[in-house]
């Protein structure tokens, strides 16, 4: 086993931890069985979440074992927020999610071998104890004062949190507690925002049993003027293709600032640190190459979608603006770049198609009917990568790709979308 440690210190994986050095000779002397929980609070798990996949991946190449929780019972409450109160989703909604959940995870670990990983339930434990079982067993170990330490309740108590929330803890640290107990799981990780849960589970074994185990957290990524990395303008970054399209995958990480891309290859990218390290030469010398975004975004859609999705979407890429043939891209591809572009739709009127100009309107690509025809008039108006010539054009049933679509671009880079309705 190499020091696995100091491999996820230099990709910037580690955050916290408890005894750095207790933690180092626990895991040299391993195998070690560790686990990172993901709650089914959305029916994908989101950009955010593939840290952890990753860091887990690590992990068990250096031949640790991995327990990957699906929180069936911790989703049904949810970890408290800043914000406000969580709104409660059924229980129908929430197991649907931990099915998908689980089948989403199952791609980042490998599930053969002597370090083969396990997924599993918290339910399966939680749903079966009486409650005062729970209150007398586990809420025994929780000083209510220490609880309302932790920052998220202090800055809830004002506006307030039910009970619901406030227990949540209790609920991550009996995690920890079983899988110890059922697995000989000796080390927990997540995100830097879930450093409480942890250590709190790390405190209830230590309390319950006498032993000692491990923790450590992940740091939350964020943008170079430090709000948080991990959103378009059109929302969360999922890992579902049906949520967010491999296109729009690729876009994202094709669009980091060139003082944070570094940082995002280490955490996200397979490349070692002589790659890495030649790819930030390249940014600070060359930054109009690009060449450090570009190797980010192949790598993470090939990781998470597939090289074949990410050619893809790089070929949508080339001809959503005039490098390649529109009428290439299969449906699925097409139907991924027409919700990220924007746009809109328009009727056909008793099977007629729209004109030129009101595609033009409709896509976002100009303001007004009368702009249309004034960018006609420059020569700037494109539809399907066609120079629009004549403002009265009606479109053809032959320029829709795939029966539906019209791609329309104003210059070089303005590009929207209009999908027609019949």
């Amino acid at each position: 086993m190499t020091d696995i440690l100091n491999e996820l210190s230099w990709r910037g994986l580690v955050a916290e931890s408890t005894d750095r050095d207790a933690l180092r000779d626990h895991l040299a002397a391993g195998p070690v069985t560790f686990y990172v929980g993901f709650d089914p609070t959305a029916p994908s798990l989101h950009f955010g979440n593939l840290v952890q996949l990753i860091v887990a991946g690590h992990l068990q190449r250096a031949g640790h074992r991995p327990l990957i929780l699906v929180g069936g019972s911790t989703g049904l409450i949810g970890d408290p927020k800043d914000s406000g109160e969580r709104t409660l989703n059924s229980k129908e909604v929430v197991a649907g999610w931990v099915e998908k959940i689980r089948g989403q995870v199952s791609k980042y670990v490998d599930f053969e071998g002597p370090a083969a990983a396990t997924v599993v339930n918290n339910l399966d434990w939680t749903g079966t104890v009486p409650v005062l079982d729970f209150l007398r067993d586990i809420g025994k170990h929780f000083p209510v004062n220490r609880m309302l330490a932790r920052d998220v309740v202090r800055n809830r108590l004002e506006a307030g949190i039910s009970y619901t929330e406030f227990s949540y803890v209790l609920l991550q640290s009996f995690d920890y507690l079983e899988l110890f107990r059922r697995h000989g799981c000796t080390l927990q990780f997540g995100g830097s925002d879930q450093w409480g849960n942890i250590t709190a589970g790390v405190e209830l074994i230590r309390r319950s049993t006498g032993d000692r185990v491990h923790a450590l957290a992940t740091p939350l990524l964020t943008k170079a003027d430090g709000t948080k990395f991990g959103k378009t303008e059109s929302g969360t970054v999922w890992l579902d293709p049906q949520m967010t399209s491999p296109y729009a995958f690729h876009q994202f990480f094709l669009n980091a600032e060139d003082a944070k891309v570094i940082e995002y290859l280490k955490v996200f990218s397979p490349r070692s640190a002589e790659e890495i390290d030649e790819l930030a030469k390249a940014t600070e010398e060359r930054p109009h190459e690009r060449r450090a975004q570009r190797a980010l975004a192949d790598d993470v859609t090939d990781f998470v979608h597939s090289r074949r999705a990410r050619e893809a979407a790089e070929a949508a890429a080339a001809a959503l603006f005039g490098r390649a043939d529109l009428a290439d891209l299969d449906e699925e591809t097409l139907t991924g770049v027409v919700a990220e572009v924007g746009g809109g739709e328009v009727a056909s009127a008793d099977g007629e198609l729209p004109g030129v100009v009101d595609v033009l309107e409709a896509s976002g690509v100009v303001a007004s009917k009368s702009a249309a025809r004034r960018t006609i008039a420059e020569g700037g108006a494109y539809l399907n990568n066609e120079k629009v010539t004549d403002p009265d054009a009606k479109v053809t049933d032959a320029a829709l790709l795939h029966g539906r679509y019209l791609i329309a671009r104003r210059g070089r880079k303005t590009v929207g979308a209009v999908t027609i309705r019949r």
